[in-house]
């Protein structure tokens, strides 16, 4: 009769309190971060588009300011790094409660026949633009004459 009984009820009976802890860990682990704990949401969205002389590449950064973003061009490759801190210091009481977080994102993108030179980027309302210019395509192409 003994396995008969309801699954919370015996949960009750052993009095384990394992589920509490498990939960407070998964709330930990998914509400806690600024960002959550997806990859949906541990990225930020990048659009690039290839016109005829210049790239224009736009990422979605809300409530990030400039100091915060790195940015650098490397052979073709576009890499933006977002590094953000938030401390909050609050006094109650006779105690001080302070939390900390930092959270970190990186995004690259390969961009073939770039210039170095002439690269601008702005950010505005949440949204970074940078503009990148084209090196003109080289012909590697050669008519070879036949004897």
């Amino acid at each position: 009769m003994s396995g008969l009984v309801p699954f919370n009820k015996r949960r009750d009976l052993l009095n384990t309190n394992f589920g509490d802890f498990s939960n407070m860990v998964d709330d930990f682990f998914s509400e806690g971060f600024p960002f959550g704990r997806n990859l949906e949401k541990d990225t930020f969205k990048l659009d690039v588009q290839e016109k005829e002389n210049e790239y224009l590449v736009e990422a979605e950064l809300p409530g990030v300011k400039k100091e915060e973003i790195n940015l650098e061009l490397n052979q073709g490759r576009l890499t933006i790094t977002v590094k953000k801190e938030e401390k909050v210091e609050e006094e109650k009481k006779n105690y001080i409660h302070r939390e900390r977080r930092s959270s970190s994102m990186s995004r690259s993108v390969y961009l073939s026949d770039t210039k170095t030179e002439g690269v601008k980027a702005a950010l505005n309302e949440g949204v970074l633009t940078i503009t990148v210019p084209k090196e003109p395509k080289q012909n590697m192409s050669n008519k070879i004459n036949i004897d």
